[in-house]
C-alpha cells in the first residue's frame, strides 16, 4: 500500500475507529521514510510535514490521530545528526504503537474490574476497547449479559454483538429506538469515545441521549478510552467538529423537499459520565482532564 492509499482509506472511512485511524496514520509515515528520495534532512522533514497535514485533513474529526502525529513530531528538531533523525522518527512511531497496545491492556484490566458476576452491561455502537474490556471480564470467569443497540444507519452494533457472541458472551440485541428498554435492568453502561473535550465526551450519535436516560436512572456510565482522545484545541469558543455523513446513508433516493441530517457523533456532557477508564486509571472527568494535561504536556504544541 502506498501513502496516498492510506490517506484515501482514512478519508473514505475504509479505515475506521479512532485508534485504528491513528495507528494507520503514524505507520503511513514509515512509507514516506522508506520511499523518500530527499538528500537532505530538511527536505525529508518537509515531506513528513506535508504527509502529516494530509493525514490530518483526511479525518479532521480525529484528535487521537492528531495527538499521535504530534508525539512523533514533538521537538523533532532536537535531532542534530541525520542518522539520529531518521532513527528517532522510527523509534517514535514504534512508541506510539506500543502506547496503544499498553493502553488497551490497562483499560481492559481497570474496566473489567467494574463488571460483577451476574451483571447486565449496556453498550451502544462498536468500540474495540469496550469489547476488549468485556472479553477480559469473561476470561476472569465472570458470567454476565450484554444488552446492545444496533446503531443505525451502518449497524456497527451488530459488529459488537457478533464479536461478543464469538467470545461466548450472551448478547441481547436491540434496535436503537428500544434503547430505553435495552438499559432498563442494566447495572452499568460502557461506551467508547472518539473525542474528549473540556466539557464533553464525543461518541456515536445516540450516546448523548442514552447518557441522559442512564443519568436519570442512576445507572453508572463509564467511558473506556485511551487518553490521547483528548482534544486540547476544543474550547467553548471552538467546539469539537462533528463529522456529517452522507445523506445517502440514511435514505437513498428520498423525495425532493426532504432535508436529511446524518451527524456521526454527539456530545455526552461530563456530568453524565461517572468515570473515564483509561491507561491513567479510573478517574472522574475533571481528574482525568487534569492528569492528561500534566502527563502529556506536549499535546497542543
Amino acid at each position: 500500500m502506498q501513502f496516498h492509499d492510506v490517506v484515501t482509506a482514512i478519508k473514505t472511512l475504509h479505515i475506521q475507529g479512532a485508534e485504528g485511524v491513528a495507528r494507520e496514520g503514524v505507520e503511513a509515515l514509515l512509507l514516506i521514510l522508506k520511499g523518500s528520495h530527499s538528500v537532505t534532512r530538511e527536505a525529508l522533514l518537509a515531506e513528513l510535514y506535508h504527509a502529516r497535514d494530509q493525514l490530518v485533513a483526511a479525518r479532521p474529526t480525529e484528535p487521537c490521530l492528531r495527538n499521535a502525529l504530534a508525539y512523533v513530531f514533538h521537538n523533532i528538531h532536537s535531532y542534530t545528526d541525520d542518522h539520529d533523525f531518521y532513527q528517532g522518527i522510527q523509534d517514535r512511531i514504534r512508541e506510539v504503537l506500543f502506547y496503544f497496545d499498553a493502553s488497551d491492556a490497562f483499560i481492559s484490566k481497570f474496566g473489567s474490574a467494574k463488571i460483577r458476576h451476574g451483571s447486565i452491561v449496556y453498550t451502544h455502537c462498536h468500540s474495540s476497547t469496550v469489547v476488549h474490556v468485556l472479553i477480559a471480564a469473561k476470561k476472569q470467569g465472570k458470567k454476565f449479559v450484554v444488552h446492545n443497540t444496533e446503531t443505525r444507519p451502518l449497524y456497527q452494533g451488530r459488529r459488537t454483538a457478533t464479536e461478543l457472541a464469538a467470545a461466548g458472551i450472551p448478547v441481547v440485541h436491540y434496535v436503537d429506538s428500544a434503547g430505553r428498554l435495552a438499559m432498563k435492568d442494566a447495572h452499568l453502561c460502557l461506551l467508547g469515545s472518539d473525542a474528549i473535550t473540556y466539557d464533553a465526551v464525543y461518541n456515536k450519535v445516540g450516546s448523548g441521549m442514552f447518557a441522559e436516560l442512564l443519568h436519570t436512572r442512576k445507572i453508572p456510565l463509564y467511558v473506556c478510552t485511551n487518553s490521547w482522545k483528548f482534544d486540547p484545541y476544543a474550547t467553548k469558543r471552538h467546539k469539537e467538529v462533528v463529522e456529517e455523513r452522507s445523506a445517502s446513508e440514511i435514505w437513498k433516493g428520498s423525495s425532493r423537499g426532504i432535508t436529511i441530517e446524518d451527524p456521526a457523533f454527539e456530545p455526552i456532557i461530563l456530568p453524565h459520565v461517572s468515570a473515564i477508564i483509561s491507561e491513567l486509571g479510573v478517574l472522574t472527568p475533571l481528574t482525568f482532564l487534569k492528569t492528561v494535561k500534566k502527563k502529556y504536556s506536549w499535546m497542543g504544541k
